[in-house]
């Protein structure tokens, strides 16, 4: 039997960290995280880091790795992660990997596609439009100069619509025009978990979750982490919230409602994004056990 990478997908508060760590024991194997947050070291509550109960019950990789001021991405990560795989692999029969970060997973199962490197002030001059002139003024730049994705893309994310423009300013050329590659061969069998629950129960959780966040100290953590309020990864769920609150334009009350309504819609894009995927098994997470699975 070949090899074996485990992937634990779903929305946020589902329940993948004590579901991957229930299935790595079952087959022993150490667990990668394929979240674009919870690997940095400056970021604990808000990301929703496992406990250290949970880290020390398997060995996990990608947890508080790396720096907040590092740029991280997911071609980084497809790099990172396949020599890691590799290397467990070594000596190991199986992999457990557990994540909701879509772009990240996507990008270990099948590639991302090959789009040069833009020169970073293009991109700092979109942002700086874009802060300035509003999600109008960058539909009209992508409609004129690239009418194609505009035909195709998602209309309304502004972190697409800039990343178009970027590629499209720094190449010339649509960025549809660099994907759709063909997908790669992994040298080891990847098998898609999905976990779900009724939106009603998920959003309970959600809810629930922000407040034991709170009660455990994220408004201190967020305090602390002041001197990196302009890096981008700042603009993260659970943290820009507070921004107002500090600023005393909105009650504290009213920035946990916020992450809490902010979380919500997050866990919907993830389902939206993982739902395309038809290689995924879903399973409900209140009963799934590993041996459904194995």
């Amino acid at each position: 039997m070949s090899k074996t990478v485990y992937i634990v997908m779903g929305p946020t508060a589902v329940g993948k960290t004590s579901f991957a760590i229930a299935l790595a024991k079952v087959v022993g194997a150490e667990i990668i995280s394929a979240d674009a947050r919870q690997c940095f070291k400056e970021m604990n509550i808000g990301v929703a880091r496992p406990s250290l109960t949970e880290l020390n019950e398997v060995p996990h990789h990608f947890i508080a790795s790396h720096s907040i001021t590092e740029e991280l991405n997911a071609a980084f990560f497809e790099k990172w992660a396949l020599e890691k795989v590799n290397s467990l692999l070594a000596t190991k029969e199986a992999v457990v990997m557990v994540g909701g970060t879509g772009l990240y997973l996507k990008a270990f199962c099948e590639g991302l596609d090959l789009i040069p490197a833009i020169d970073p002030a293009i991109r700092e001059e979109i942002i700086n439009q874009y802060e300035k002139l509003g999600l109008r003024w960058l539909q009209k730049e992508l409609e004129v100069k690239d009418p194609i994705y505009w035909a195709r893309g998602e209309q309304k994310n502004p972190q697409r619509l800039m990343r178009a423009l970027e590629v499209f300013l720094g190449t010339g050329s649509s960025i549809v025009s660099f994907q759709g590659k063909k997908i790669v061969e992994r040298p080891f069998t990847i098998v898609k978990v999905g976990l779900e629950l009724p939106r009603e129960k998920l959003y309970e959780r959600i809810n629930q979750r922000v407040l034991d966040m709170v009660e455990m100290g994220l408004e201190t953590e967020v305090k602390g982490l002041h001197p990196y309020y302009h890096l981008n990864t700042f603009n993260t769920v659970g943290y820009s919230e507070w921004m107002d609150y500090f600023d005393q334009k909105i009650s504290k009350e009213r920035a946990i409602e916020l992450i809490q309504q902010n979380t919500r819609h997050y866990a919907k894009r993830q389902m939206t994004w993982f739902k395309k995927d038809p290689a995924i098994h879903w399973h409900n997470a209140s009963i799934v056990k590993p041996d459904h699975i194995l």
